[in-house]
């Protein structure tokens, strides 16, 4: 029997799972202790970022990663054999911190796309892998067999938390997970979740007690910046097949990543990845992830995978079992108490000790978008959008807490053209999409000035979003509908349609230059 699967029998073991039970509230205990005695508070503001990206091969189709990509600084295995991640070290805001980040990033991404070319395969950054693999989507997701009474996909990577999770799910679903979208009835596995791609947004707080005002401001914000950066619009093109092209069009979401996340997880009745209700104080923030239904109990001191990409440093080493819970505390914006201590400009640590620990919020919301530039565009508007409605005390934090939920979900839907909710500076309520842009990038504007970051700079990092708002394609969403539409009006069938625009995508996407000028050549 594999380690993993022996992983896999212990999770369902009732005897794991009450021990995995205690070990997160005694861990959940131990970090209020810590947030109250100061030690996850830190001198400054920092940002860092996920980056999740997929590997093709010189077809455009889905390709496994190298492994040698993995022995890279800052690029960590995902779900499936396809994925890769890429991810920085926080760095203090003030000034310089924002290029520091898009700096590492690129850094990052030449290192895998090095290994990569050595294998004939590229990295491509993207919301959803759309080209079909040989054997078609369907068989690629679905391949696997069971061994030892475990399921095991084939094309997912054979880490216990992972498989453990497969195995929790599947069961609660029997065997098969409801999708319910066109060209997607069901999956077998939560393989189904690899073909979406995103970007974390990072933002530390410096007084850990802050955090829940910080969380229920960035729900407040998902909308509206959703809708400026939707870019999953599609399913692998031979999901279409046989399907008249104008239904699809008009009933699958900008934002396909949402619903599959969502629903690969939320079977039999569970709700695991939504928007997160609003926060009390912080002790409320740690008791609802102790309060969350536990899906796949791997003990810390059972497990020998090695890659547990949820881990931060040497504080979360000590909470690994309330780590492992967080980890599928699956809301679209999510606090992380345990991460690593951010660097000035010098290279310096910030925390108290320069050793020890932070605490941030993880904005979930947001896809891959097509190159760095727009990455850490999308990074300063959320890191300067959230700051700077807290700082200005503004209005918006006032927003009913189900309207911000309608309008990100609006923004799934409809992408640039959503129905957005906001309140404006006089406290009057605004639903014109041009005067919620407004606002959000004068507000992201004052966040990060009051973070530190120079005019320039800060007109550096937003200008490629902005632009967005008068580019011929307001979401690289609505850039690839349109392509598509133009394909069919040619006379191409939807299936060649998704294909030749995600060939397209790619070559654009490969020149790096930001999304707002790509319909200026």
């Amino acid at each position: 029997m594999t380690d993993v699967t022996e992983a896999v029998r212990r999770a369902r073991d009732p005897e794991t799972r009450a021990e995995f039970d205690r070990r997160v509230e005694s861990q959940a205990a131990d970090v209020l202790e810590d947030v109250r005695s100061g030690r996850l508070d830190n001198r400054d503001f920092a940002v860092g970022l996920e980056l999740e990206a997929y590997a093709v091969d010189e077809m455009g189709r889905p390709a496994a990663v190298p492994e040698a990509a993995f022995d890279a600084p800052h690029c960590s295995r995902e779900l499936g054999v396809h994925n890769l991640e890429l991810h920085t070290h926080p760095d203090s805001v003030a000034e310089t911190g924002f290029r520091r980040q898009a700096a590492a990033l690129e850094a990052a991404l030449s290192s895998a796309r090095a290994v990569l070319d050595e294998e004939n395969r590229r990295v491509v950054l993207d919301g959803m892998w759309t080209i079909p693999p040989a054997e078609g989507t369907e068989a690629y997701l679905d391949a696997g067999a069971v061994t030892d009474g475990v399921f095991r996909a084939e094309h997912m990577r054979p880490i216990p938390r992972y498989v453990a999770l497969d195995d929790a799910i599947r069961t609660r679903a029997d065997g098969r997970i409801s999708m319910g979208l066109p060209g997607l009835d069901d999956a077998r596995s939560i393989l189904v979740e690899s073909l979406t791609t995103s970007i974390q947004p990072h933002l530390q707080i410096p007084t850990a007690t802050d955090l829940p005002r910080y969380l229920n401001v960035a729900t407040r914000t998902m909308g509206p910046v959703l809708s400026l950066s939707a870019n999953s619009p599609f399913l692998p093109a031979d999901r279409y097949e046989g399907l008249d092209a104008e239904e699809v069009l008009a009933e699958t979401p900008h934002e396909c990543r949402v619903p599959v996340f969502e629903r690969s997880v939320n079977v039999d009745g569970a709700e695991k990845c939504r928007v997160p209700e609003d926060y009390g104080d912080v002790e409320d923030v740690v008791e609802r992830i102790v309060a969350d239904e536990t899906l796949a109990p791997v003990l810390s001191d059972a497990s020998d995978d090695g890659e547990d990409e949820e881990a931060d440093g040497s504080y979360a080493a000590s909470i690994p079992e309330f780590v492992t819970k967080r980890g599928t505390f699956w809301r679209w914006v999510r606090p992380v108490f345990g991460g690593d201590v951010p660097h000035d400009g010098d290279g310096r640590t910030t925390g108290p000790d320069n050793d020890d620990a932070s605490v941030r919020i993880e904005y979930r919301p947001l896809p891959t978008q097509p190159t760095v530039r727009d990455t850490v565009g999308m990074q300063a508007l959320v890191a300067g959008l959230v700051h700077g409605v807290v700082v200005a005390d503004h209005p918006v934090e006032s927003l009913p807490w189900a309207d911000a939920r309608d309008s990100f979900y609006a923004a799934v839907a409809d992408g640039p053209d959503a129905d957005l909710r906001w309140v404006g500076n006089h406290g009057d309520r605004i639903d014109a999409t041009p005067a919620v842009r407004d606002e959000v990038f004068s507000l992201a504007r004052h966040g990060l000035r009051e973070l530190g970051v120079f005019d320039d700079a800060a007109e550096w990092l937003l200008s490629p979003i902005e632009a967005r708002q008068s580019a011929a394609h307001t979401s690289p969403s609505a850039w690839k509908r349109a392509r598509v539409r133009d394909r069919l009006e040619a006379g191409d069938a939807l299936p060649d349609a998704v294909r030749a625009m995600q060939r397209e995508y790619g070559e654009k996407a490969a020149t790096g230059r930001a999304f707002a000028t790509w319909d200026r050549e």
